[in-house]
């Protein structure tokens, strides 16, 4: 018996932007720029948040380009059965999300025509297989939170500090990436390191860019 909602293949195409609900926590989001991806809201039986209320926890399921009306219910629908029963969907859906690696390869290759040069277009991915893919390389994107993207930057925060700027840079590129194609949903960690002044101040550091703007990368 198929699954149906609120929403239809047309519906689907056409929405204007703005979060357009199906039905049963299917939710289709839809940016200004055009772009559309799925999203589920579930709550997993047993999580709380910190006023002690049920943790309401939305889910990317991928983008409506790629994933069709059909596929993000019955997505939807697995979710929703693993939080009923107290599991969450974060690490035992049988989903196909993308590694970091894989996602940053793709972000390499379109933005091939917008290096400065060859050797600055090989320098950018070089310092990803450098010092994060040893690391995060084979994790899902949505799996990768600040535990992971420390785990990429501590080592060398000090001793290279320049190379870990340009690596915080380049994580956080592929991260939103990641999220504009419904692989991840929430704020991104590098940003939410930032913020809290996690990492320590380097002394001695010329700084005229921010530290992780995601646009202006440094050759």
């Amino acid at each position: 018996m198929a699954l149906t909602g609120k929403l239809t293949k047309k519906l689907v195409e056409n929405l204007d932007a703005g979060r357009h609900g199906d039905g049963g926590g299917l939710y289709l989001v839809v940016d200004p720029s055009g772009a559309r991806r799925w999203i589920v809201r579930v709550v997993v039986k047993g999580q709380r948040n910190i006023k002690g209320a049920p943790l309401r926890t939305d889910f990317g399921l991928g983008g409506a380009d790629v994933v069709t009306l059909n596929q993000a219910r019955e997505r939807a629908l697995e979710y929703r059965r693993m939080a009923k029963q107290g599991l969450n969907p974060r690490f035992n859906a049988s989903r196909e999300i993308p590694s970091f690696e894989e996602i940053a390869g793709q972000v390499h290759i379109e933005r091939m025509p917008t290096w400065k040069n060859a050797k600055h277009g090989a320098q950018w991915i070089n310092t990803l297989r450098d010092y994060a893919f040893p690391k995060i390389g084979r994790m899902p994107v949505d799996c990768i939170g600040q535990p992971e993207v420390l785990m990429c930057l501590s080592p060398i925060w000090t001793d290279k500090h320049e190379t870990a700027r340009r690596l915080a840079q380049r994580i956080k590129i592929v991260l939103d990436v990641a999220k504009s194609r419904g692989f991840r949903s929430g704020e991104n960690p590098v940003t939410a390191i930032h913020d809290a002044q996690v990492l320590p101040k380097v002394k001695g550091t010329v700084r005229r860019k921010p530290i992780f703007d995601h646009i202006i990368e440094i050759p």
